[in-house]
């Protein structure tokens, strides 16, 4: 699944991470220097929201905080509902043949 706000489109991004050594000059060193670079990428920060769309539909969105914290989002309300109880019926007993049949049967 992409890593995709729904409302915003905010997508990761590039960026690097830069290792340095030594003493920066501020605290009386000769300076740091760059000892290495590798590529990252920086994801948004994404959550999984139930949300009301437009449209009237209930849905889960995956949504930036950002986007949350703008109140781009009308969160739906909690159910309030409780589900109908279905009563489990006992399996019916299967009819047997009275022995005096069976003994009728065997003569």
């Amino acid at each position: 699944m992409a890593k995709i706000c729904e409302l915003t489109g905010k997508a990761p991004i590039k960026g690097s991470i830069i290792w340095r050594s030594g003493k920066s000059k501020k605290s009386g060193g000769i300076g740091t220097h760059v000892t290495a670079i590798t590529k990252r990428r920086f994801l948004p920060n994404l959550q999984r929201v139930k949300a009301i769309l437009p449209s009237g539909e209930v849905r889960y969105l995956r949504v930036t905080a950002a986007a949350l914290k703008k109140g781009l989002v009308t969160k739906a309300p909690k159910r309030t509902w409780v589900k109908p109880e279905v009563k489990a019926e006992a399996p019916k007993p299967v009819a047997k043949a009275p022995k005096a049949a069976k003994a009728a049967k065997k003569a």
